[in-house]
């Protein structure tokens, strides 16, 4: 039988490379999309999800590129708000371009998403959602579609914290006119880090990790730079940086 043994007793020193978070780096990514100029990101887990997340993103028509564990993306002035199904159905979470294309674009149709191990987790939150923030809905043949002239602020209550809800509505209601709230919003660590990123680019978002999120709108985001040393969330942030374990 396989086991460890582990004397204690001795101060731990020095320093370990912390990978970057994959469930706080694909909704990163996914926000670039609302960005008018390219996004640096560091410290980028070299893993399947991460590159068919990027295979989206260059569908729709950002512009990616990777050295090592840094990405830069840049979104076209004009970009292609509908997803091919063979690539939207390899990822679930690529559902989450939803919100960034329906606040930049105004529009999106994609396939229902794929690529869940876990089962089946329905996108009606997400939905619910965007319709309250004056959006006009569709679901059929296997498509969801949405447009909006103009995405206005509201008060959103979700049934239950789902992440990738709290995460798509917090990208659409960015570029919102007005202020908007979402009751029961998720608390993981990658809704503060989608903030972070977010309020980077120059969005107006407080009270991620808490009951309560508040979004006001503004008129347009710029890109993302790499993430500072100085910021409370330094020993998890989002792309992998190095973390001191100080006996």
């Amino acid at each position: 039988m396989e086991y460890l043994l582990i004397e204690g007793g001795q101060p731990l020193l020095g320093e370990v490379a912390v990978q970057g978070a994959k469930n706080s780096a694909l909704p990163i990514m996914a926000a670039t999309i609302l960005g008018t100029e390219e996004s640096t990101l560091l410290g980028m887990p070299d893993l399947q999800d991460i590159k068919v997340m990027l295979q989206v993103l260059e569908a729709i028509g950002v512009e990616g590129g990777r050295w090592g564990e840094v990405l830069k993306l840049a979104p076209r002035k004009h970009l292609q708000p509908q997803v091919p199904s063979q690539l939207m159905r390899k990822l679930r979470v690529s559902n989450l371009v939803m919100g960034p294309l329906l606040a930049r674009c105004g529009y999106f149709r994609v396939p229902y998403p794929g690529g869940c191990a876990i089962g089946s987790r329905p996108v009606d939150l997400h939905l619910k959602g965007f319709a309250a923030l004056g959006a006009e809905v569709k679901e059929e043949q296997g498509y969801i579609e949405a447009r909006s002239s103009g995405l206005k602020g509201s008060v959103i209550y979700l049934d239950f914290p789902s992440v990738g809800a709290t995460e798509n509505l917090m990208m659409a209601a960015v570029l919102a006119e007005g202020v908007t709230l979402i009751h029961n919003a998720a608390r993981e660590p990658e809704i503060v880090d989608l903030q972070d990123f977010l309020n980077k680019m120059g969005a107006r978002i407080e009270g991620a990790g808490q009951d309560t999120i508040r979004i006001e709108g503004v008129k347009e985001l710029k890109g993302g730079d790499p993430p500072d040393h100085t910021g409370p969330h330094r020993s998890r942030d989002l792309l992998g940086r190095r973390c001191g374990n100080r006996g």
